[in-house]
Parts: structure tokens; C-alpha cells; sequence
């Protein structure tokens, strides 16, 4: 089997606690590593919880690298959620990692250099504010030849947004980083809200993670247990998104998403600063820079993440097989 290499820039945060656990169970992905930016929570925290997700996973040979501490210009906002802070121990167990010394923007300039020469493009899954990859394309234009992709979760059209009525929080914490990944000319695949609400996982479902998945299941029932994702008043039923993880369902399982190419930006001043918006139809007269995701078997994605989850409580995954 032919193996993506992938690196996961992400924020954690619950979602890409879901997220990250399922690469590293798919032996589809090489994970490369796990570039990590202020966002749900400040940087200090990200790296422990991200540690914390690695450590838990049993695949302690994946490295994790700190990064951007703040957005670019804006001044920071942090998640929903930010009170969490770095995971407790008694949600998920401490793991003993420590991030790399190299600086995250490094690590992905280094690895899109080396992929390039290689002539291997690599896929870079983007879960949370884009700092690092804009500091990683602007400083250094020439990594663009080495990433084939960047799917990244984030933006919102008809849904509107979830941390302002006008933007959803990954792009709404650096619109100028979003801007710059948006038009650097790298492929860019976009997993926005209008798609993630359309999978609700409830209550059941994430007492599947904590029955089937091991330690690392149960870190993630006490997560999603702990915070309560659901939002009748909203989405008309219970239950509630896991809007990271269609990121790498998107790479292990395309046939559950239907997409369209479109022009996409986002508002960088004024009161709408991380709107973000979807030129399907060309109105701009601009060769479209995006792939939108807009639909996905709800069923589907969310068999496939319980799936993955479930490995860990069979056996360790390991960097060749989720089995062994």
C-alpha cells in the first residue's frame, strides 16, 4: 500500500484530539509529524495536549513541534472552549513526550524541501489557525513545490459562523495567515462548516470510542463526554460536530464527500475580519484556488472514525499496520 505522507498542523483542542488519533491509526497516513499553533488554547497548551494525544496513542515516535505563538496581525482570540486549557490528567493521562526543539515553521519548511527533492509531495492537514504554514510559504516561497495539498478545516458559507455570525474560528483567529495559504497556489481543499455540521456524532457514538478504543478511546470519551458538543437549538437534533477529523477522512475515504472547485478569501479588516467567502460560479472572474467540500455521508464518516478509534483497542497501531 502506497502511504500519503502527511503532516497535521492543528491546535488541540477536542476535535483535533479525534482528528490526529485517526491518522495515526490509518495505515494509509505516514504522519510526519505534528506542527502545532496557538488557537483553542495558547501555545503552551496546544504542545502539552498534543504531547498528551501522541503519548496516548501508543506512537511515541512521532514528533511534535512547537509553533506560532499569535496570529500575524490581529490581535488573538482564542476557542469556545478555551478554558480547557491543557487536558487534565484525569481526561487524558500524562504522557512523559516533549515537543522537538525545531520550531514548527522549520520542521515544515525542512520537510516540503526534502519532499520536493524527493519528488513526493507531501499533504499538509491544517485543523486550526494557518499561522504556520503562511510563515512557512511567505519566508520561504520555494516550499510550495513540495506540498501537493493543504485540506484544511475551516471557513463557513451558508452556515454562517460559530464564533461570530460571520466566521468560523480557525480562519477568524488569523484571517491573514488564511488569505496567504488561500493565495499562495498550493492546491487547497476546504472542509467548511456548511459541510462539518452535516455529521453529528451523539452520545452514543462517543461512548462507542470509550467501549472499543482502548486508552486512547477513552481519552476521547472523557474529552467529549466532559464538553458537551451539542446544539439542538442549531442543528435540529442531537448530537454534535467532530469538524477536524473530515480531513483525514477526506484522504483515507474521498467517496464519502462531494465537493466543488470555487474562488475562495476571506475578509482580513473591518467587522466581518475571517468572513469567509465561495465563488462558485466565477462572478469574480478568477481561475478558482479551491476545492469545497459540501456534502458527506454522515454515516459514513462517522463509521469510519469509530472504526479507526477502535484499533487502538485491538492492538497498539504502529507506523506500518494500525495492528501491529
Amino acid at each position: 500500500m502506497s502511504r500519503q505522507p502527511v503532516i497535521i498542523d492543528a491546535d488541540p483542542g477536542l476535535d483535533d484530539a479525534a482528528a490526529i488519533l485517526m491518522a495515526l491509526a490509518s495505515p494509509e497516513l505516514d504522519v510526519l509529524g505534528l506542527s502545532i499553533v496557538a488557537g483553542n488554547v495558547p501555545l503552551q497548551d496546544t504542545v502539552v495536549n498534543a504531547c498528551k494525544i501522541v503519548g496516548v496513542s501508543g506512537r511515541t515516535e512521532v514528533p511534535v513541534y512547537a509553533g506560532a505563538a499569535g496570529p500575524l496581525v490581529r490581535e488573538q482570540v482564542f476557542g469556545k472552549y478555551a478554558r480547557i486549557g491543557a487536558f487534565s490528567d484525569d481526561l487524558v493521562a500524562r504522557s512523559g513526550i516533549e515537543p522537538s526543539e525545531e520550531h514548527a515553521v522549520r520542521f515544515i519548511v525542512r520537510s516540503a524541501r526534502e519532499a520536493a527533492r524527493a519528488g513526493e509531495p507531501i499533504t499538509i492537514c491544517a485543523m486550526g489557525p494557518m499561522t504556520n504554514l503562511a510563515l512557512a510559504l511567505i519566508q520561504h516561497p520555494d516550499v510550495a513545490r513540495g506540498i501537493r495539498q493543504i485540506v484544511s478545516m475551516g471557513g463557513a458559507f451558508t452556515a454562517l459562523g460559530h464564533r461570530t455570525p460571520w466566521a468560523e474560528f480557525n480562519v477568524l483567529a488569523d484571517p491573514h495567515a488564511a488569505e496567504i495559504v488561500y493565495r499562495s497556489g498550493v492546491p487547497i481543499v476546504v472542509m467548511p462548516l456548511d459541510m462539518t455540521f452535516q455529521a453529528l456524532f451523539t452520545a452514543e457514538h462517543v461512548r462507542s470510542f470509550s467501549a472499543r478504543g482502548g486508552a486512547a478511546g477513552r481519552a476521547l470519551y472523557n474529552l467529549f463526554s466532559t464538553f458537551d458538543r451539542s446544539d439542538i437549538a442549531r442543528f435540529g437534533r442531537p448530537g454534535g460536530p467532530i469538524h477536524d477529523a473530515t480531513t483525514i477522512a477526506w484522504l483515507i475515504r474521498p467517496d464519502f464527500f462531494t465537493s466543488r472547485k470555487a474562488t475562495v478569501g476571506t475578509q482580513v479588516t473591518g467587522l466581518t475580519m475571517g468572513y469567509t467567502y465561495a465563488d462558485f460560479y466565477q462572478k469574480m472572474d478568477r481561475t478558482p484556488n479551491a476545492t469545497v467540500v459540501t456534502d458527506v455521508d454522515e454515516a459514513g464518516f462517522i463509521n469510519l472514525l469509530i472504526e479507526r478509534i477502535s484499533l487502538f483497542g485491538s492492538a497498539a497501531p504502529g507506523p506500518k499496520t494500525p495492528g501491529g
